[in-house]
């Protein structure tokens, strides 16, 4: 709001000031017409005077009846003045105005009227704002004079004067009734046009669109028909909880394969489920056939995102975190069509969820069955090596055939103890038998050489190859090896039989919970509650639209 601007004049004593500019009645009483079509020169104050015609105001003068008379000799009587003042007709706001003045000059009467005589008699206007506001000017100038007669220093621009007080005849009742009738007429009319201005907006941008829309839903809309199904994905774990730790507290929960499930989602909405339905069950050539409608309809050269952007509306996948199940339904044209793409994603997200343990089951396996192969081939070496050997020193078992010696070895050296006894015997006698002598002495020499040739037979090269000694410890060195190799097959078999083992408790497999059932009606579109939809969106922009117009044209208007 812009303050009004305060003027301040000079005052000549004995002389009273008109308001420069302005008539009395200027603030409020005759203006222009109000915004809601009332015009307030139809109906004058009550109690004015009916004059023929109203003259205009000489510019830059006031009204002759708000100016104070100059003095003369032969004063008015103040019931006189009150009776003219009262005869103008001041409107409420006139003064209201003068109350405020001469409560600023000091001046405290009965009623207002006196004190817009009293304005008068001290030269002073009532009805002009600029002594309201630069009452404290005027008086700090009056004083500063001392006395003397002074011009004003500036003059306030004429502005267009209402008429006088009294200029126009008063209203009868008939014409101020039909005044007010054409007043109401115009209000009324005025109002009409707003509201028919509002429902034309409304049904140009609400209820036209909408009206579009539940024709294309209830007539034009191809038919969709959704089958649901819902599955869950299993592991087959069986470790228990003390052994396990916090593995085996989560195992058996869905949290365990929660991982697996959000995967096979994301692989269901991805482009290549997409791609391999399109090349399995002919995808794009369904929704491409003539009898959908140009909204859903998939052009025949379309791209693979334009697919991908389709197929992403009529494949919807959700997990349940809570309960660990997850949700597809597929929309198809016919109920048939729906229930064969959706037993084919279901096929899909059975072989995904076999590759998710695919790769960590064959490495787990690959690495044991390698060190079994290993061990395996080694034994194998072992004993081609130990037989080789009994082939090649002509030993069957070099254990068995030194036994056999070591035996007879013992067997030859008791039968020489036994001799040499028998010897030490004859001699003994004083005569003894040289017969039996010389017999038990070849014996025991006998005996002796046998012995002698058995111990070299154990060292000597048989077959002018190797000694029994040498073949025996080659050979026990194969069969030890021989039996290392065997204790290592027996370990690799153990991890072998331990890798499947846990490689079977690493297989995900899913299980259906609801089967894809074709329905028997269309599930979409849903005409009414579509429709309904299309209203609240289209009213929503409406409004927005509405509220920031009138922002911004407050904004613009301010």
């Amino acid at each position: 709001m812009t303050t009004p601007k305060a003027f301040r004049y000079r005052l000549r004593r004995g002389e009273g000031r008109s308001a420069p500019g302005k008539s009395p009645a200027a603030e409020g009483s005759f203006g222009a017409p109000t915004e809601d079509g009332f015009d307030p020169a139809l109906f004058p104050p009550v109690g004015a005077k009916p004059e023929a015609a109203a003259d205009p105001q000489p510019p830059g003068g006031a009204a002759a009846s708000a100016s104070p008379a100059p003095a003369s000799a032969d004063p008015v009587p103040v019931e006189a003045e009150l009776a003219a003042i009262r005869a103008e007709g001041l409107t409420g706001r006139q003064l209201r105005l003068a109350r405020r003045i001469g409560k600023k000059h000091g001046i405290d009467a009965e009623s207002d009227f006196e004190i817009v005589r009293q304005l008068r008699r001290k030269g002073i206007d009532p009805f002009d704002r600029s002594d309201l506001l630069d009452s404290g000017a005027v008086a700090e100038s009056e004083a500063g004079s001392g006395g003397r007669s002074v011009v004003p220093v500036s003059d306030k621009a004429t502005l267009p004067q209402t008429s006088r007080p009294g200029a126009l005849a008063p209203l009868t009742e008939g014409e101020r009734a039909r005044d007010i009738m054409r007043v109401q007429r115009d209000i009324a009319r005025r109002r009409r046009r707003k509201v028919a201005l509002l429902v034309a907006r409304l049904a140009f941008f609400v209820f036209l669109p909408t009206l579009i829309a539940g024709i294309y839903f209830y007539k034009i809309a191809t038919p969709m028909y959704a089958t649901d199904s819902a599955f869950v994905i299993q592991k087959a774990d069986s470790v228990d909880a003390g052994g396990a730790g916090m593995g085996g507290l989560l195992s058996g929960t869905q949290y365990a394969t929660s991982q697996d499930a959000i995967t096979v989602q994301s692989y269901l909405q991805s482009r290549d489920a997409m791609l391999r339905l399109d090349h399995d069950e002919g995808f794009r050539k369904v929704f491409s056939a003539p009898d959908i409608d140009a909204l859903q309809r998939l052009p025949a050269e379309s791209s693979d995102e334009a697919a991908f952007k389709l197929y992403s509306r009529i494949v919807k996948v959700g997990y349940d975190t809570n309960e660990g199940i997850v949700r597809m339904q597929v929309s198809a044209p016919t109920p048939q069509l729906s229930k064969q793409f959706s037993e084919a994603l279901i096929s899909y997200a059975e072989e995904q969820v076999d590759k998710l343990t695919a790769r960590m089951r064959a490495d787990q396996m690959k690495g044991a069955r390698d060190s079994y192969d290993d061990a395996e081939k080694k034994v194998g070496d072992a004993q081609e090596q130990v037989l080789a050997l009994q082939q090649q020193l002509g030993v069957l078992d070099p254990v068995s055939e030194n036994s056999v010696v070591m035996s007879q070895i013992g067997t030859l050296q008791g039968q020489l103890a036994q001799k040499q006894l028998e010897l030490g015997q004859l001699l003994d006698n004083p005569q003894p038998n040289q017969a039996r002598v010389i017999g038990a002495r070849g014996d025991i020499a006998r005996l002796q050489q046998m012995i002698a040739d058995q111990r070299a037979e154990q060292t000597k090269d048989r077959n002018g190859t190797q000694s029994l000694a040498e073949i025996t410890g080659r050979l026990q060195l194969a069969q030890a090896d021989l039996a290392t190799r065997q204790t290592l097959l027996a370990s690799a078999a153990t991890q072998l039989e331990s890798s499947r083992i846990e490689a079977n408790k690493q297989v995900r497999y899913l299980e259906l919970g609801v089967r894809p059932i074709p329905p028997d009606r269309p599930t979409y579109p849903r005409a009414f509650e579509d429709t309904v939809l299309a209203f609240l969106v289209f009213s929503g922009i409406y409004l927005m639209l509405s509220l920031t117009a009138s922002i911004l044209r407050e904004q613009v208007s301010g």
